[in-house]
């Protein structure tokens, strides 16, 4: 039997082997197969989600956001009805994760107990280089779903059907959005000069 590009058999006392891995009887050969899937998305698209994530507002936050979306990925995996959709199920735990930490935000600064001090995760240096800084200043003004439309389709490079996928949104949706995210892109960066 082939399982994610390994062979598995049964070996003796009727526990299964992959390659030279023996799996124990207890765990069964789904559950190696889902591990095997979500550690190759891990490794594939890991790097682009967190700094999409980054890119969206997730700030320091980033690595967590990402973690949490392939944690749920993992946990829904059985329920996922096809596994070529699970970059897609990715990019979308990832926004509405970071959606939902900007509200959280949002609500902290409304009752601050605290002052916290925002320090940047070595990911959101390299994203945040100098030449970039201020297009990346003026896309965090943007209201959020004008910036995950801009992050999504430009920076990501994914179709218009793909990022209504990603928000949960039409695609005229997505036009707006996009549309008026570039006008006010525009609007602000022409201002700064």
């Amino acid at each position: 039997m082939m399982s994610a590009g390994r062979e598995v058999s049964a070996g003796p006392g009727g526990a299964a082997t992959a390659g030279s891995m023996k799996i124990p009887n207890w765990l069964g050969l789904r559950d190696v197969e889902r591990e095997t899937a979500v550690t190759a998305l891990f490794d594939q698209h890991y790097p682009g989600l967190v700094r999409m994530a980054v890119l969206l507002g997730a700030g320091v936050d980033a690595e967590d956001v990402v973690a949490e979306a392939f944690y749920e990925l993992y946990r829904r995996w059985p329920r996922l009805r096809d596994p070529l959709a699970a970059p897609s199920y990715l990019r979308s735990v990832v926004c509405n994760l970071t959606r939902m930490r900007l509200r959280h935000l949002q609500v902290v600064r409304r009752h601050p107990d605290q002052p916290t001090v925002d320090i940047g995760s070595a990911e959101q240096e390299v994203v945040l280089r100098e030449d970039q800084s201020e297009v990346i200043a003026a896309l965090q003004t943007l209201p959020n779903r004008q910036r995950q439309a801009l992050v999504l389709r430009y920076w990501l490079d994914l179709k218009e059907a793909e990022v209504a996928a990603s928000m949960g949104i039409s695609c005229g949706a997505v036009k707006a959005h996009t549309s008026r995210g570039m006008a006010a892109l525009t609007r602000i960066l022409t201002e700064r000069r």
